[in-house]
Formats: C-alpha cells, structure tokens, sequence
C-alpha cells in the first residue's frame, strides 16, 4: 500500500469531513482528528486557518496534489479569462485520473491514479499513462481491451454511493467515457462543500 493509498484515511479525519462520501471514512464513527492531540477542544478558526483547509481539503480531494502540482493548476486557472474559482474546479475536474473516476471505472480517485499509471486507459484511441494529462470537450476515454475483466473495474461500476455526473457520459458496457463539456462548481457532486473562494483568498495573501 503506497503511503498516500494509506493517507486518505487521514485526510478525512484531519478535515473533520468525509471528503469523498465513503461510507467506510473513520469520520462516520469519530469526530475528532487524528493523533494524540485530536481529541483537544478546537478554538475557532483564523481567516488564515479556514482558507489552509480550503485549499487543503480541495487538494487532498484530488489524491492528495503536491503544493507544486495544485499552484501551477491554480496559476493557470488565474490566468484564463473568467471566474478563477469556476476556472480552478474546471482544470482539476479534466485531469484525467478525475475523469477515470467520475465515469465510476475505479472506486476512489487514489485508484484511478493508479489505474492510468498502470497503463489501462486510453484517450482518442491512443494510451496515456499520465494522471494529470488534460481531457478535452469530446475526447473518449476507454479501458484497454486487455483491463477490462479487472475486479477493481467490476466492483467500482457496482457502487451505489454515486453516479456518474451529466457532464461525462459514460457506457460501462463498453467502458468508455466521453468528456461533455468542463464542469463549473455547481456541477461537480463533492460530497462535502468546496470552497475555491477561499483557495483564492489564500494565495492572494501567500
């Protein structure tokens, strides 16, 4: 098990929220942070405070990006024409390991970076093995003929916690996806509130 596999588990607890909506998330059956001193009596948090966790908490969604990875994706989304937030959630929602994952191929975005980096995926017919590889409007997404039994691809399509969102279309009968269009903040079906306002604020002051 890699050490981010084995993390998730403490993200979830460290934000105090079931980020992803597992039923299976420590937070369901204890409210308080990990480690010895998880259980102390939090304050209220500082401006400063919530926007960390902001930014955090969107990172750690998207399987835990580098500070490195998520400010390129954040400068980026500050450069391009519109609302950066609406920008910032459109960029992360069309790496490619957020697409795998929307289209239920695998159980949870760790998965699926695992998943394309094994090689299982295509795009347009052509393999791509790069998680953060960026979808465009209209390009299929399929499973490698070869990777298509795989018991991971199976169960995930089973799940019944949640459904593929309207701006991916997705036929698990042949497991291939088509990437509709870019998704703003109120398309996207985070289990938990997300807040790139304050991913905003954040950086503006850092």
């Amino acid at each position: 098990m890699t050490k981010r596999t084995s993390a998730k588990y403490k993200i979830d607890r460290r934000m105090g929220e079931n980020i992803w909506g597992r039923p299976k998330s420590p937070v369901n059956r204890r409210e308080y942070g990990p480690g010895q001193h998880g259980q102390r009596r939090k304050g209220k948090m500082s401006d400063f405070g919530l926007q960390l966790r902001a930014k955090q908490k969107l990172k750690g969604y998207y399987g835990d990006l580098t500070e490195k990875q998520f400010r390129r994706i954040f400068s980026e989304a500050e450069r391009v024409k519109g609302d950066t937030g609406e920008n910032l959630i459109g960029l992360l929602e069309r790496r490619l390991d957020a697409v795998v994952y929307r289209a239920k191929f695998v159980a949870t975005m760790f998965a699926a970076r695992q998943f394309v980096n094994h090689g299982h995926v295509k795009v347009n017919g052509q393999r791509v093995n790069i998680p953060s590889y960026r979808v465009k409007e209209g390009d299929v997404i399929e499973v490698r003929d070869k990777s298509k039994q795989l018991t991971v691809l199976l169960e995930a399509v089973q799940l019944a916690e949640r459904d593929v969102p309207d701006y991916i279309e997705a036929d698990h009968s042949k497991m291939t996806a088509t990437f509709v269009r870019t998704p703003g903040l109120g398309d996207v079906p985070y289990p938990v509130v997300m807040e790139p306002n304050l991913v905003i604020e954040y950086y503006a002051q850092n």
